[in-house]
């Protein structure tokens, strides 16, 4: 997917949009507070989860060999090129099924648009770059909903199944596991970058290579015995996701800040101070809980970074450590790594 899509006559994407891809994400502290205001209207018991604990979709007993995994994800554009655009957003909104431990079986596509700004030649490229996304994922976009929107918005909500047994919660975690990665981060800085004119081809590719592989260790991930919890890391960065393994396993987590792979050139940017507003709120929601003992004065702006289309992140024995890692590198995820392990505590992350 390359950039020359973009035509003379429709205006930049991004700069219709206030924010781009996940960072659109209201911050979690905001999120939780509006939450809480909300009574829980009472679950049934075949609802096998819900918003309790910040987990990645909702499940839904339907028989003792089958769960079905509903989620929705959309966001505002995080690069130009229409295409991407849709490719990112679909990709990003998938992940949910396989960071469930699922394999997705439909989506509906939820499109809003300023049919007045942008060519209808625009919005069917978006389209099309879902379609495509959907169409290596092995799922039909069997309907949707669309609307006329001063900003241009697009994501899809997304169906998936999984045995009852192999569903993995974010509360699952327990002391001594490792954490493994799957993607590198970076994928905000790089955003941030490109809303300032100061990003090269390489590096526009990189983006959307990572932002558009689909997270498709999930449900082999799930099906191993030792793995315990699974998340996927998107808006609210690394220790925002990682933060809620910790409060719904009630444990903490220590990460160490060398082990953790950051996509080609993404550190020397953040050095130049390409970083998002949504880095800042990140670490202003959930900073308390974390304490930074490194020395590399650039990790907070990296792990807190607004992750886009983000990786799984994995708590598994020390044991299956190995299966972990070799399930990643058979799909396709060579960048995945092991960067750090949970122990018993409060709800924290030590960062060394």
């Amino acid at each position: 997917m390359a950039q020359e899509n973009r035509t003379d006559v429709a205006p930049r994407l991004t700069s219709l949009s206030h924010g781009g891809g996940c960072g659109c994400k209201v911050a979690p502290s905001v999120l939780s507070s509006i939450l809480q205001q909300n009574p829980l209207f009472p679950a049934p018991k075949e609802l096998l989860v819900g918003i309790e604990t910040s987990d990645d979709a909702a499940v839904y007993l339907l028989n003792s060999e089958q769960a079905l995994i509903a989620t929705t994800d959309f966001f505002m554009p995080v690069v130009d090129d229409a295409r991407d655009f849709g490719a990112i957003a679909a990709t990003n909104a998938i992940s949910d099924v396989y960071a469930m431990g699922g394999r997705p079986i439909l989506a509906l596509a939820l499109l809003g648009m300023p049919i007045h700004v942008l060519p209808s030649s625009t919005i069917a490229a978006i389209l099309r770059g879902g379609q495509e996304i959907c169409a290596r994922a092995g799922i039909p976009v069997a309907g949707g909903h669309s609307i006329d929107s001063v900003e241009p918005i697009y994501g899809l909500a997304v169906l998936g199944l999984a045995r009852p047994e192999h569903i993995r919660r974010n509360r699952d975690a327990r002391a001594g596991d490792v954490l493994v990665l799957g993607k590198p981060l970076g994928v905000g800085v790089l955003s941030a970058a490109l809303k300032k004119d100061n990003l090269g081809a390489d590096a526009y590719h990189r983006m959307v290579q990572t932002a558009t592989q689909l997270n498709t260790p999930g449900p082999l991930l799930a099906e191993l015995p030792g793995v315990h919890a699974i998340t996927d890391v998107t808006g609210f960065g690394l220790l925002g996701h990682l933060l809620e393994i910790c409060r719904g396993s009630g444990l903490s987590a220590h990460v160490n800040a060398g082990d953790v792979p950051l996509i080609a050139g993404v550190r020397d940017l953040a050095a130049q101070g390409m970083v998002t507003g949504a880095s800042n709120r990140n670490w202003a929601s959930y900073g308390q809980d974390v304490e930074l003992r490194t020395a590399d004065s650039l990790m907070q702006a990296l792990l807190t970074d607004p992750q886009t289309s983000g990786g799984l992140l994995v708590t598994c024995e020390a044991a299956a450590r190995d299966a972990v890692l070799r399930i990643f590198r058979d799909e396709g995820f060579m960048d995945a790594a092991v960067i750090g392990h949970m122990l018993d505590g409060p709800a924290r992350v030590l960062v060394t």
